[in-house]
C-alpha cells in the first residue's frame, strides 16, 4: 500500500454535489486550520491594511505576538506563498514582508468574515446573553 496516497475525500463539492477532490479537500483543511490560526488572520490584516512592513513593525501592528511566533507565522505565510521576505543587504539587515497576490485574494476573502461578524455581532451577543442566562 502506498502510504504517501492522498485517501478519498470525504466531503462533496459545495456546488455540483460530486466527491471532492482529495487534493483541494486535504488543501481546504490545511488553509482553514492555518487561516483560523489568529496569528495569520491579524498579519493578513495588518500588511492588508498597511502594506509592505519591517519585521519588528508587523509584530507592533499586530500586538501581542512574540517573536518566536511572528518568525514562524510569517515563515509559514512565506512557504504557502502568503508573503514575501525581501532581506536588503544593509547593516543592520532589513528585512520586510508583504503580501503576494495570493495572499491579498485571501485577505479578502476573510474580509467577509469581518463584514459578517459587524453586521451579526448584536444578535450573537442576544444569544450568548440568553445561553448564559439559563438555569440549569
Amino acid at each position: 500500500m502506498d502510504m504517501t496516497a492522498v485517501p478519498p475525500a470525504k466531503i462533496a463539492h459545495p456546488e455540483t454535489g460530486e466527491v471532492a477532490d482529495p487534493r483541494v479537500e486535504a488543501l481546504v483543511n490545511d488553509v482553514i486550520g492555518r487561516v483560523a490560526d489568529k496569528w495569520t488572520m491579524l498579519i493578513l490584516e495588518v500588511l492588508a491594511e498597511h502594506g509592505e512592513q519591517r519585521f519588528t513593525r508587523v509584530g507592533d501592528l499586530v500586538g501581542g505576538i512574540s517573536q518566536k511566533m511572528l518568525t514562524q507565522t510569517l515563515r509559514q505565510m512565506e512557504r504557502d506563498g502568503l508573503v514575501v521576505r525581501t532581506v536588503h543587504p544593509v547593516i543592520p539587515p532589513k528585512v520586510e514582508y508583504r503580501l503576494t497576490d495570493l495572499g491579498f485574494t485571501l485577505a479578502e476573502a476573510f474580509c467577509g468574515v469581518w463584514m459578517w461578524a459587524e453586521k451579526n455581532i448584536d444578535r450573537i451577543e442576544a444569544a450568548r446573553a440568553a445561553f448564559d442566562g439559563r438555569k440549569g
